[in-house]
């Protein structure tokens, strides 16, 4: 597992991969979705997929792949390279979500909640195995939301393919599990990896489980606040904890325009407003004695109108 372009730009996300197996382009296959990283307020989530063919769940299963979450960090790596090790038949796939990603994300204009992105990130995966030859039959998920909603979002995306969501899907469906495996084990080493662009020197790297009730990882957030730019790029700042702590120890910003119309603004501190230099003056007559048009505007003939 090469991870190395998510290393040297960890503020965007990545997409990293095995190779197809043959067989998996011959013959039925199923795919199993899971993610790893969700509710920490550090680091990235990850989404991964494993694929095999449906005639050999059985050796999948034989690999005694489990649910990620109740393996040691030395099991999950043993696994992992018995996964990667079965590539005659087994492929998987990992979207790395960066924390930069998901906040700007649910922070933008037009909301985008986790839900969602989670979403999208699955349905990007699949269609990349399906972009890449894999014949998919049988997709097993873990949900997230609602079961039944989800289930019938894929089914209508993905038709002829029989679609299952379920809670706890991981435990219940070796290819959830190899996927899971996959997702943690990605999530694991960039954690423990991460390349700090912001120069903070020494970095504690006691950091606690990174999920936001953890003592010590709120200790370590407040560690590395700045009160002026804020949380270093491992940090979700879009979570409420990162969020309560700025507003509670980062410095005070006051925008006029957030409570007042932005001329209004500018008069109270006898500054002019940027849309006074859009506006004709009264009675039409725009040419002002004091004020050079910039070369800009008379190479192009350009004027300013008070009428259209």
């Amino acid at each position: 597992m090469d991870l190395g372009s998510f290393q040297t730009n960890s503020s965007v996300s990545c997409r990293l991969a095995s190779q197809i197996p043959d067989v998996c382009r011959t013959e039925d296959c199923c795919l199993g979705i899971d993610e790893a990283g969700r509710g920490p307020v550090l680091g990235p989530m990850v989404y991964g997929i494993c694929f095999c063919p449906i005639s050999m769940k059985e050796e999948l299963k034989a690999l005694k792949v489990a649910d990620s979450k109740t393996l040691t960090e030395a099991e999950r790596e043993n696994l992992f390279e018995k996964v990667d090790g079965a590539s005659s038949y087994v492929g998987w796939a990992l979207q790395v979500l960066s924390p930069n990603t998901i906040s700007t994300s649910m922070l933008q204009r037009t909301k985008y909640n986790l839900n969602a992105l989670s979403h999208d990130t699955a349905i990007g995966l699949v269609q990349y195995a399906l972009d890449n030859g894999v014949q998919l039959k049988e997709i097993f998920v873990d949900t997230v939301g609602p079961a039944d909603k989800y289930e019938d979002k894929l089914s209508k995306l993905f038709p002829g393919i029989d679609v299952t969501v379920r809670p706890k899907a991981d435990s219940l469906f070796p290819v959830v599990s190899a996927a899971s495996i996959c997702a943690k084990v990605a999530r694991d080493r960039i954690v423990k990896g991460w390349n700090f662009s912001e120069d903070l020197g020494d970095v504690n790297p006691e950091y606690g489980s990174g999920y936001p009730g953890d003592p010590k990882t709120k200790a370590w957030l407040l560690k590395y606040l700045d009160p002026v730019f804020g949380f270093p790029q491992f940090v979700r700042f879009s979570w409420s904890t990162a969020q309560t702590l700025l507003d509670s120890k980062g410095v005070t910003v006051h925008w006029d325009d957030d409570e007042e119309d932005g001329e209004k603004a500018a008069q109270r501190q006898n500054n002019k407003s940027m849309l006074s230099y859009f506006s004709a003056p009264a009675g039409g007559n725009n040419q002002n004695p004091t004020h050079q048009t910039h070369r800009f505007f008379t190479e192009r003939r350009l004027k300013s109108l008070d009428t259209l």
